[in-house]
């Protein structure tokens, strides 16, 4: 499966910005979606996932903030990012899992989108 990122940009702290990330090539509906974020100088990190089935995990950094979301009709996936910090700066990129358990370490995905760019100022 193909994915191709979007939606990022410069907003101010305490903004809002939505990604969306587009899947094809493959039966979108079967496969675990997950986002991780790779800061400056820093490891890519966990974001938040959703199962299949439609269960959502957060990681605790933006836990109450961000909102996972996935439409399987239009073969996409969302990301709400609502008060963002300046230290959720960072590339966002989606990927897929097609394990048949979901999970959120990185090494579980096998898909990735190329990433797209969040910047938030103070």
């Amino acid at each position: 499966v193909q994915l191709q990122a979007s939606g990022g940009g410069l907003v101010q702290a305490g903004g809002s910005l939505r990604l969306s990330c587009a899947a094809s090539g493959g039966l979108f509906s079967i496969y675990h979606m997950g986002w991780f974020r790779r800061a400056p100088g820093k490891e890519r990190d966990f974001v938040a996932r959703i199962s299949r089935s439609g269960g959502v995990y957060y990681s605790n950094s933006v836990k109450g903030r961000f909102t996972i979301s996935r439409d399987n009709a239009k073969n996409v996936l969302y990301l709400q990012m609502d008060r963002l910090k300046p230290e959720d700066t960072a590339v966002y990129y989606c990927a897929a899992d097609g394990s048949s358990l979901p999970g959120s370490s990185a090494w579980r995905f096998d898909y990735w989108g190329q990433g797209t760019q969040v910047t938030v100022s103070s």
